[in-house]
């Protein structure tokens, strides 16, 4: 049975992709396709801020693109040696906080100092609200903007000329929902109702269940092995023991 991940795919060097692996483990043949892409923004505005540590209480991210936009911030050779020179010193003394582990940690006294939170720009206001509530002052930069892979129209008629339509559908993000669904529904057409869609998480379910869409399956936390599980379950209901 075919699945389709609308996800970009992991990096070449390190292996093959662990949700094509895991899904190969339940004899299920999944296929990536790149959906979203990202533009790098506010550089100048990034290192300005970046220059003085001292303004700050530590770093917040939520997503592995604020890391890479600091690292594109570095490239230019005088903000490296600065970088090197002083201010990664700085502000490896200063706590880091990561999605995840973000709220929780940050139940510690308030600190005068904001912390600082590289961003998308479709950051959700969660986190946020949470630190406001808890007294901590927040200071958000807008370093990357979400927008369609340029493939994606391309890569979907492809998929589905070629290798029909999946048994399953996952979606990773409510931005993969707004790229994709619609291309989707088109190639599928009539048959759309036959699609097991899958989500990583409850809010790209949402995402889909906002546009009408029945979710099957939603991982019980965003990794290959429970969304291989919630997958083959909801492909094969009749293996699933009832209690009695």
């Amino acid at each position: 049975m075919k699945v389709l991940l609308l996800k970009d795919p992991k990096d070449k060097d390190s292996g093959p992709d662990p949700y094509i692996k895991e899904l190969g483990s339940h004899s299920l043949e999944a296929t990536l396709i790149p959906v979203l892409s990202f533009e790098f923004i506010s550089h100048d505005s990034l290192f300005e801020k970046l220059s003085h540590p001292e303004c700050y209480g530590g770093l917040v991210f939520t997503s592995p693109r604020a890391l890479e936009a600091i690292k594109m911030c570095l490239k230019e050779k005088s903000k490296k040696e600065a970088w090197s020179k002083s201010l990664k010193q700085m502000w490896n003394i200063k706590p880091t906080y990561v999605v995840g582990k973000a709220t929780a940690s940050l139940g510690e006294k308030p600190n005068s100092s904001a912390l600082l939170f590289p961003c998308g720009a479709l950051k959700r206001e969660v986190l946020p609200t949470v630190l406001r509530e808890k007294g901590i002052p927040l200071e958000s930069l807008t370093v990357y903007q979400t927008t369609q892979h340029p493939d994606l129209q391309e890569s979907l008629s492809s998929y589905f000329s070629q290798q029909g339509i999946p048994a399953s559908i996952v979606f990773f993000s409510p931005s993969g929902v707004k790229f994709c669904l619609q291309h989707i529904q088109k190639l599928s057409g009539d048959l759309i109702n036959q699609v097991k869609f899958a989500a990583i998480g409850p809010t790209t379910a949402q995402a889909l269940e906002a546009a009408g869409i029945p979710v099957s399956c939603t991982a019980g936390s965003p990794t290959p092995q429970d969304l291989a599980a919630g997958i083959h379950r909801a492909l094969h209901p009749h293996n699933c023991s009832v209690p009695q």
